[in-house]
Protein backbone atom coordinates (compact mmCIF):
# COMPACT_ATOMS: atom_id res chain seq x y z
CA UNK A 1 0.00 0.00 0.00
CA UNK A 2 1.62 3.24 -1.12
CA UNK A 3 0.98 6.92 -0.60
CA UNK A 4 -1.25 7.01 -3.71
CA UNK A 5 -3.47 4.12 -2.67
CA UNK A 6 -6.97 4.53 -4.04
CA UNK A 7 -6.02 7.29 -6.47
CA UNK A 8 -6.20 7.25 -10.25
CA UNK A 9 -3.64 8.68 -12.69
CA UNK A 10 -4.16 9.52 -16.37
CA UNK A 11 -0.92 9.28 -18.38
CA UNK A 12 -0.37 10.07 -22.06
CA UNK A 13 2.47 8.63 -24.11
CA UNK A 14 2.38 5.65 -21.75
CA UNK A 15 3.55 2.85 -24.03
CA UNK A 16 7.29 3.34 -23.43
CA UNK A 17 9.95 5.67 -22.07
CA UNK A 18 8.96 8.26 -19.53
CA UNK A 19 5.24 7.53 -19.87
CA UNK A 20 5.71 3.87 -19.04
CA UNK A 21 8.03 4.73 -16.17
CA UNK A 22 5.41 7.09 -14.73
CA UNK A 23 2.71 4.42 -15.01
CA UNK A 24 4.79 1.77 -13.28
CA UNK A 25 6.09 4.11 -10.56
CA UNK A 26 2.68 5.55 -9.69
CA UNK A 27 1.17 2.05 -9.71
CA UNK A 28 3.87 0.98 -7.26
CA UNK A 29 2.67 3.77 -4.98
CA UNK A 30 -0.90 2.48 -5.20
CA UNK A 31 -2.51 4.34 -8.11
CA UNK A 32 -4.68 2.77 -10.78
CA UNK A 33 -3.74 3.93 -14.27
CA UNK A 34 -5.56 5.27 -17.33
CA UNK A 35 -2.99 5.01 -20.12
CA UNK A 36 -3.04 6.43 -23.64
CA UNK A 37 -0.57 6.23 -26.53
CA UNK A 38 -0.82 6.72 -30.29
CA UNK A 39 1.10 3.48 -31.00
CA UNK A 40 1.59 4.57 -34.61
CA UNK A 41 4.21 6.49 -36.53
CA UNK A 42 3.93 10.12 -37.64
CA UNK A 43 5.20 10.56 -41.19
CA UNK A 44 7.06 13.83 -40.63
CA UNK A 45 9.13 12.40 -37.78
CA UNK A 46 12.41 10.56 -38.35
CA UNK A 47 12.06 7.76 -35.79
CA UNK A 48 9.41 5.14 -34.98
CA UNK A 49 6.82 5.70 -32.26
CA UNK A 50 5.78 3.06 -29.76
CA UNK A 51 3.80 0.01 -30.88
CA UNK A 52 0.69 -1.75 -29.58
CA UNK A 53 3.05 -4.39 -28.15
CA UNK A 54 4.81 -1.67 -26.15
CA UNK A 55 1.48 -0.58 -24.68
CA UNK A 56 0.67 -4.19 -23.81
CA UNK A 57 3.97 -4.38 -21.95
CA UNK A 58 3.04 -1.30 -19.94
CA UNK A 59 -0.24 -3.01 -19.02
CA UNK A 60 1.66 -6.07 -17.81
CA UNK A 61 4.12 -4.02 -15.77
CA UNK A 62 1.33 -2.06 -14.07
CA UNK A 63 -0.61 -5.23 -13.31
CA UNK A 64 2.59 -6.74 -11.90
CA UNK A 65 2.41 -3.96 -9.30
CA UNK A 66 -1.03 -5.22 -8.30
CA UNK A 67 -2.88 -2.26 -9.81
CA UNK A 68 -5.59 -1.92 -12.44
CA UNK A 69 -5.13 -0.22 -15.79
CA UNK A 70 -7.23 0.95 -18.74
CA UNK A 71 -4.89 1.30 -21.73
CA UNK A 72 -6.05 2.52 -25.13
CA UNK A 73 -4.55 3.66 -28.42
CA UNK A 74 -5.41 7.29 -29.16
CA UNK A 75 -3.76 10.35 -30.68
CA UNK A 76 -3.54 13.36 -28.35
CA UNK A 77 -4.20 15.57 -31.38
CA UNK A 78 -7.71 14.05 -31.52
CA UNK A 79 -9.61 15.74 -28.69
CA UNK A 80 -12.63 13.46 -29.01
CA UNK A 81 -10.44 10.35 -28.76
CA UNK A 82 -8.64 11.65 -25.68
CA UNK A 83 -11.96 12.49 -24.05
CA UNK A 84 -13.32 9.01 -24.80
CA UNK A 85 -10.34 7.31 -23.13
CA UNK A 86 -10.62 9.66 -20.17
CA UNK A 87 -14.34 8.96 -19.71
CA UNK A 88 -13.84 5.20 -20.03
CA UNK A 89 -11.18 5.23 -17.34
CA UNK A 90 -13.19 7.39 -14.95
CA UNK A 91 -16.28 5.26 -15.53
CA UNK A 92 -14.30 2.17 -14.56
CA UNK A 93 -12.35 3.55 -11.61
CA UNK A 94 -14.82 6.15 -10.38
CA UNK A 95 -12.42 9.07 -9.97
CA UNK A 96 -9.40 11.00 -11.25
CA UNK A 97 -6.63 12.49 -9.13
CA UNK A 98 -3.45 12.81 -11.19
CA UNK A 99 -2.68 13.77 -14.78
CA UNK A 100 0.73 13.34 -16.39
CA UNK A 101 0.56 15.02 -19.82
CA UNK A 102 3.64 13.34 -21.18
CA UNK A 103 3.04 12.53 -24.87
CA UNK A 104 5.47 14.33 -27.16
CA UNK A 105 7.58 14.08 -30.31
CA UNK A 106 10.80 15.64 -31.53
CA UNK A 107 12.81 15.88 -34.73
CA UNK A 108 16.40 17.08 -34.34
CA UNK A 109 17.97 15.84 -37.56
CA UNK A 110 18.17 17.99 -40.73
CA UNK A 111 14.95 18.64 -42.60
CA UNK A 112 16.44 17.39 -45.89
CA UNK A 113 13.58 17.22 -48.38
CA UNK A 114 10.90 16.92 -45.72
CA UNK A 115 8.10 19.46 -45.52
CA UNK A 116 9.34 21.97 -42.93
CA UNK A 117 5.85 23.35 -42.44
CA UNK A 118 4.43 19.90 -41.74
CA UNK A 119 7.24 19.14 -39.27
CA UNK A 120 6.53 22.36 -37.40
CA UNK A 121 2.76 21.79 -37.34
CA UNK A 122 2.99 18.18 -36.20
CA UNK A 123 5.35 18.95 -33.33
CA UNK A 124 3.28 21.88 -32.09
CA UNK A 125 0.05 19.90 -32.49
CA UNK A 126 1.31 16.95 -30.45
CA UNK A 127 3.44 18.77 -27.88
CA UNK A 128 1.24 21.80 -27.18
CA UNK A 129 -2.26 21.26 -28.56
CA UNK A 130 -2.15 17.64 -27.37
CA UNK A 131 -1.47 18.78 -23.81
CA UNK A 132 -4.37 21.24 -23.99
CA UNK A 133 -6.61 18.43 -25.25
CA UNK A 134 -5.46 16.32 -22.32
CA UNK A 135 -6.31 19.06 -19.84
CA UNK A 136 -9.68 19.68 -21.49
CA UNK A 137 -10.55 16.01 -21.02
CA UNK A 138 -9.24 15.74 -17.47
CA UNK A 139 -9.93 19.03 -15.68
CA UNK A 140 -13.73 18.66 -15.45
CA UNK A 141 -13.26 15.29 -13.72
CA UNK A 142 -10.67 16.72 -11.30
CA UNK A 143 -12.97 19.60 -10.37
CA UNK A 144 -16.04 17.36 -10.06
CA UNK A 145 -14.16 15.04 -7.71
CA UNK A 146 -13.78 17.82 -5.16
CA UNK A 147 -10.60 16.26 -3.76
CA UNK A 148 -8.01 18.48 -5.43
CA UNK A 149 -5.40 16.86 -7.63
CA UNK A 150 -2.15 17.28 -9.50
CA UNK A 151 -1.36 17.90 -13.16
CA UNK A 152 2.22 17.43 -14.32
CA UNK A 153 3.12 18.57 -17.83
CA UNK A 154 6.24 17.18 -19.46
CA UNK A 155 8.02 20.13 -21.02
CA UNK A 156 11.78 19.96 -21.67
CA UNK A 157 15.05 21.70 -20.96
CA UNK A 158 14.24 23.35 -24.31
CA UNK A 159 11.23 24.91 -22.59
CA UNK A 160 13.62 26.85 -20.35
CA UNK A 161 16.56 27.46 -22.67
CA UNK A 162 16.28 27.75 -26.43
CA UNK A 163 19.35 27.06 -28.55
CA UNK A 164 19.99 28.25 -32.09
CA UNK A 165 19.00 26.09 -35.06
CA UNK A 166 17.78 26.48 -38.61
CA UNK A 167 15.82 23.23 -38.37
CA UNK A 168 12.03 23.36 -38.22
CA UNK A 169 11.94 20.49 -35.73
CA UNK A 170 14.12 22.24 -33.19
CA UNK A 171 12.28 25.52 -33.61
CA UNK A 172 8.87 23.90 -33.17
CA UNK A 173 10.02 21.83 -30.21
CA UNK A 174 11.34 24.83 -28.30
CA UNK A 175 8.27 26.92 -29.13
CA UNK A 176 5.84 24.21 -28.02
CA UNK A 177 7.73 23.31 -24.86
CA UNK A 178 8.01 26.99 -23.87
CA UNK A 179 4.31 27.41 -24.64
CA UNK A 180 3.56 24.69 -22.09
CA UNK A 181 4.96 26.94 -19.35
CA UNK A 182 2.39 29.62 -20.17
CA UNK A 183 -0.40 27.04 -20.29
CA UNK A 184 0.72 25.62 -16.96
CA UNK A 185 0.69 29.04 -15.31
CA UNK A 186 -2.82 29.80 -16.60
CA UNK A 187 -4.12 26.44 -15.39
CA UNK A 188 -2.33 26.79 -12.03
CA UNK A 189 -4.04 30.13 -11.40
CA UNK A 190 -7.42 28.87 -12.58
CA UNK A 191 -7.33 25.60 -10.65
CA UNK A 192 -5.64 26.71 -7.44
CA UNK A 193 -8.98 27.47 -5.69
CA UNK A 194 -9.94 23.84 -6.33
CA UNK A 195 -6.69 22.61 -4.69
CA UNK A 196 -5.56 21.30 -8.07
CA UNK A 197 -1.85 21.83 -8.56
CA UNK A 198 -0.23 22.29 -11.99
CA UNK A 199 3.51 22.17 -12.70
CA UNK A 200 5.85 21.61 -15.63
CA UNK A 201 8.87 19.34 -15.54
CA UNK A 202 11.85 20.06 -17.77
CA UNK A 203 14.01 16.99 -18.37
CA UNK A 204 17.25 17.03 -20.27
CA UNK A 205 17.91 14.08 -22.60
CA UNK A 206 16.26 10.89 -21.39
CA UNK A 207 16.94 7.40 -22.72
CA UNK A 208 13.82 6.43 -24.66
CA UNK A 209 12.59 5.70 -28.15
CA UNK A 210 12.79 9.43 -28.89
CA UNK A 211 16.53 9.51 -28.29
CA UNK A 212 17.79 5.94 -28.74
CA UNK A 213 17.07 5.40 -32.41
CA UNK A 214 18.68 5.27 -35.83
CA UNK A 215 18.17 8.96 -36.58
CA UNK A 216 19.97 9.98 -33.40
CA UNK A 217 22.73 7.44 -34.00
CA UNK A 218 23.36 8.98 -37.43
CA UNK A 219 23.65 12.41 -35.84
CA UNK A 220 26.40 11.10 -33.58
CA UNK A 221 28.13 9.34 -36.49
CA UNK A 222 28.44 12.58 -38.45
CA UNK A 223 29.18 14.65 -35.35
CA UNK A 224 26.13 16.77 -36.07
CA UNK A 225 26.65 20.35 -34.81
CA UNK A 226 23.23 20.23 -33.13
CA UNK A 227 24.71 17.86 -30.55
CA UNK A 228 27.08 20.50 -29.20
CA UNK A 229 24.15 22.36 -27.66
CA UNK A 230 22.82 19.26 -25.88
CA UNK A 231 25.46 18.87 -23.18
CA UNK A 232 24.60 18.71 -19.47
CA UNK A 233 26.48 20.58 -16.76
CA UNK A 234 26.82 17.49 -14.58
CA UNK A 235 28.91 14.63 -16.02
CA UNK A 236 25.75 12.67 -16.86
CA UNK A 237 25.28 12.00 -20.57
CA UNK A 238 21.63 10.99 -20.39
CA UNK A 239 18.99 10.38 -17.74
CA UNK A 240 16.86 7.28 -17.37
CA UNK A 241 13.04 7.38 -17.50
CA UNK A 242 12.95 6.12 -13.92
CA UNK A 243 14.90 9.20 -12.78
CA UNK A 244 12.09 11.43 -14.01
CA UNK A 245 9.38 9.12 -12.67
CA UNK A 246 10.86 9.27 -9.17
CA UNK A 247 10.66 13.05 -9.19
CA UNK A 248 7.10 13.06 -10.53
CA UNK A 249 5.97 10.48 -7.97
CA UNK A 250 7.12 12.85 -5.23
CA UNK A 251 5.55 15.89 -6.86
CA UNK A 252 2.08 14.32 -7.20
CA UNK A 253 2.14 12.92 -3.67
CA UNK A 254 1.07 14.70 -0.50
CA UNK A 255 4.73 15.62 0.02
CA UNK A 256 4.35 18.12 -2.84
CA UNK A 257 0.93 19.38 -1.78
CA UNK A 258 2.12 23.01 -1.56
CA UNK A 259 3.88 23.15 -4.95
CA UNK A 260 2.06 24.66 -7.92
CA UNK A 261 2.83 26.97 -10.82
CA UNK A 262 6.49 25.94 -10.97
CA UNK A 263 8.94 24.96 -13.69
CA UNK A 264 10.98 22.08 -12.32
CA UNK A 265 14.31 21.61 -14.10
CA UNK A 266 15.17 17.90 -14.06
CA UNK A 267 18.10 18.56 -16.33
CA UNK A 268 21.49 17.74 -14.78
CA UNK A 269 22.26 21.46 -14.84
CA UNK A 270 21.57 21.92 -18.57
CA UNK A 271 19.59 25.14 -18.12
CA UNK A 272 22.37 26.94 -16.25
CA UNK A 273 25.20 25.72 -18.49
Amino acid sequence: MGNLDGKVAFITGAARGQGRAHAVRLARDGADIIALDICADIDSMDYPNATPADLEETVKLVEDQGRRIVARQADVRDADAVDAVMREGVDRFGRLDIVVANAGIVRLSPDDDADRRQIFRDIVDVNLVGVWNTGEAAIPHLIAGGRGGSIVITSSSAGLKGTGTDRAGGQAYAAAKRGLVGLMQVWANYLGPYSIRVNTIHPTGVASGMTMNEAMAKMFERNDPALSSMQNLLPIEILQPEDIAEAVAWLVSDAGRFITGTTWALDAGFSVR
